[in-house]
């Protein structure tokens, strides 16, 4: 039996948001078993924002939940997809603004901050949600899927009419060790020729290159250049595993996504929880299997296995 976590300590930090460009100040909190992970805004009295689905209002950009009070937090993706990678059920995320911080772009802040708080078992049993029959979302040429599996695995595709970002794909089983080393570091990007019109829509206010990849007409203009040689679909992969945390569990399946971003991949949440039987909750779990479990047959083609690149 897998049981709930929560963090040890209490453990703070400060940063600016991506699109606001406020400075917010974040706690994370341990939390109570099957309180899930809780936002709470303390500079509105204390509004309470649960991470759910039902509670995502906008996902231009970003993903930003709310309560019915039209209390928000945006771009969560980030920090949810530490959370989820490293396992943690439970915590509250204290923060005085309305976006969490973007840190350097990366989950991998939030993850120092949640390994340094410490990640304690509780009493009670974690729960999966399992995915039972194929369930796909379709925009065009974009798609998000999930489809049954064996522990959890995430396929993701880009390409875009840019000769830095040409078709990209990987194929992950995702634990807390391949999230850490192959996926957590990767971050955010943006072109440089579409910052002033963000900034004018009010977005990206705070973007810079201390936690964003600016990438120009014909290269990335960050010093240093890329953490990985495929980082802009790892950090696709990071924002969905981000998003799918929104369901409250993790997930036994296959998630595949083409092109997708927030907007179809909270489509596809959506879709899941409609279909009853397209999932089932499930407690007593066992991850040891063979490799090939891990590779469900009618995955989309999206290449072969992994390569971890040198950092």
């Amino acid at each position: 039996m897998y049981l709930q976590r929560t963090l040890k300590n209490t453990i703070r930090c400060t940063g600016i948001g991506l699109h606001g460009g406020e400075k917010t100040y974040l706690s994370l909190r341990p939390a109570p078993e099957n309180t899930g992970i809780v936002f709470r805004r303390t500079d509105c009295r204390g509004s309470v924002i649960p991470a759910r689905v039902e509670n995502v209002v906008d996902t231009r950009l970003c993903t930003t939940i709310a309560n019915d009070d039209g209390v928000s937090v945006s771009t969560v993706e980030h920090l949810l997809a530490a959370f989820a990678g490293l396992g943690v059920d439970n915590a509250y995320v204290d923060l005085d603004t309305r976006e969490v911080p973007i840190m350097d772009g990366s989950a991998a802040p939030f993850v120092f901050l949640i390994q340094c708080a410490g990640v304690v078992e509780q009493r009670v049993s974690r729960k999966w949600i399992r995915v039972r029959k194929p369930v796909v979302v379709e925009d065009r040429d974009k798609r998000a899927a999930f489809y049954p599996g064996e522990g959890f695995r995430v396929g993701f595709l880009i390409d875009f009419d840019h000769p830095m970002l040409t078709e990209q794909h990987v194929d992950l089983e995702i634990t807390e060790t391949a999230f850490v080393k192959e996926v957590s570091r990767a971050r955010t990007f943006g072109f440089l020729n579409e910052v002033e019109k963000l900034q004018s829509s009010g977005l990206a206010r705070g973007a810079s290159l201390d936690n964003a990849i600016a990438i120009g007409d014909f290269r990335v203009l960050n010093d240093g250049g890329l953490r990985y040689e495929d980082e802009f679909v790892r950090h696709k992969i990071m924002d969905a595993l981000g998003d799918l945390y929104l369901l409250g569990h993790p997930i036994l399946g296959h998630f595949e996504g083409v092109r997708s971003g927030h907007t179809l991949n909270n489509l596809l949440l959506h879709k899941l929880l409609s279909q009853s039987g397209a999932w089932e909750f499930v407690e007593n779990v066992s991850f040891d299997l063979p490799v090939e479990a891990f590779h469900p047959p009618y995955a989309l083609g999206m290449g072969g296995p992994a390569v971890a690149y040198p950092n």
